[in-house]
């Protein structure tokens, strides 16, 4: 385990995550690896199939069934089903994956009675070694992720997606000035896309928030209307949409934690004693964020948005990834 550990050391250095393996026979190294999926393209080159195929190729031999595997983390189904058509005789890891581990943490693919071959499983030797290297390393990426967007206010997080530009090639350009701001404190470094017509004075602007399956694009008539007639007018994509970071966890999206950093964006613009456009199925957006803002927001006035064809609708959402805003709004207007 202390040779899998030194290969984890080195998927450190390589910028992987810190998972080793290696495959002894009769007390000898014949395969080792460490994760590979980052530099090699490869979904497949975690660290316990780089050792399969080394020790295979140096054996000459698809099936290693007096073979062990070392490895520092427990296994996948991937690894896992792998070990099984080896014909391992037995898999010995480190620490335990509560999230994708398939030796008994999520699912345990070794103890099935119906496969024609049993591999002898160990866990735990080495696990709290284990387990530190994977903490240390993952702390390490968060503070580098951090220090950037400090400096760049550009980096994405890594629990969030961000809509390729490509997606909004075939529609119209912006009717006003497309703006980004990302060192509002609810944010935490998430970036917020708004399109601000920059004409007018603060005192009578209007912001007008989308609905809840569309983006700001929705308010583009109205938009060059009030950049034709010179006055202020601002159309946020909340989180989750348009040209916004998008979150992928349902879960952050809160009407607090949308109208806190609203609240913060109107604060920081100065804005005050605003119009608050809102269509009918985001009144409860609107009245929370009335009641944080306070004297920042006028009047609220209920108004629906133009409908975007289905092309124009769907262009921010590419994937099941970048919806997550979607099914969270789709539960508040139910």
């Amino acid at each position: 385990m202390r040779l899998a550990l030194a290969q984890a050391d080195a998927a450190v250095q390589a910028g992987e995550v810190a998972v080793g393996a290696v495959v002894v026979l009769n007390g000898a190294v014949v395969g080792e690896g460490h994760n590979a999926t980052i530099s090699g393209h490869d979904p497949s080159a975690h660290a316990e199939m780089l050792a399969l195929r080394r020790a295979a190729a140096r054996l000459g031999n698809y099936r290693l069934p007096d073979c062990e595997l070392f490895v520092t983390l427990e296994p996948c189904v991937m690894c896992a089903g792998a070990m099984l058509h080896a014909r391992l005789k037995r898999v010995v890891y480190g620490a335990a994956d509560p999230k994708t581990g398939a030796a008994g943490s999520v699912l345990n693919v070794f103890s099935n009675a119906a496969l024609n071959h049993h591999t002898q499983v160990c866990g735990g030797v080495l696990a709290a070694e284990c387990a530190a290297q994977l903490l240390q390393f993952f702390n390490a990426q968060r503070q580098q992720h951090a220090v950037h967007r400090q400096q760049t206010g550009s980096a994405l997080r890594e629990d969030a997606l961000r809509t390729s530009e490509h997606c909004f090639e075939h529609l119209p350009g912006p009717p006003a000035t497309s703006c980004y701001i990302h060192n509002l404190p609810a944010l935490d470094g998430l970036r917020l896309h708004y399109q601000d017509t920059l004409t007018g004075g603060d005192a009578n602007a209007v912001v007008a928030l989308h609905g809840p399956d569309t983006w700001c694009l929705a308010w583009r008539k109205e938009l060059a209307q009030a950049l034709t007639l010179g006055h202020r007018m601002l159309c946020p994509d909340l989180i989750g949409f348009g040209h916004s970071d998008k979150p992928k966890k349902v879960s952050i999206h809160t009407l607090d934690w949308h109208a806190t950093y609203l609240s913060q964006w109107l604060g920081q613009l100065g804005l005050k004693g605003i119009t608050l456009v809102t269509p009918h199925a985001m009144q409860a957006l609107a009245e929370q964020l009335q009641q944080i803002a306070g004297q920042r927001i006028g009047h609220v006035v209920v108004r629906e948005p133009e409908l975007l064809t289905a092309q124009e609708r769907t262009a921010p959402f590419p994937d099941n990834g970048h919806q997550a805003a979607l099914r969270a709004f789709s539960n508040w207007v139910t």
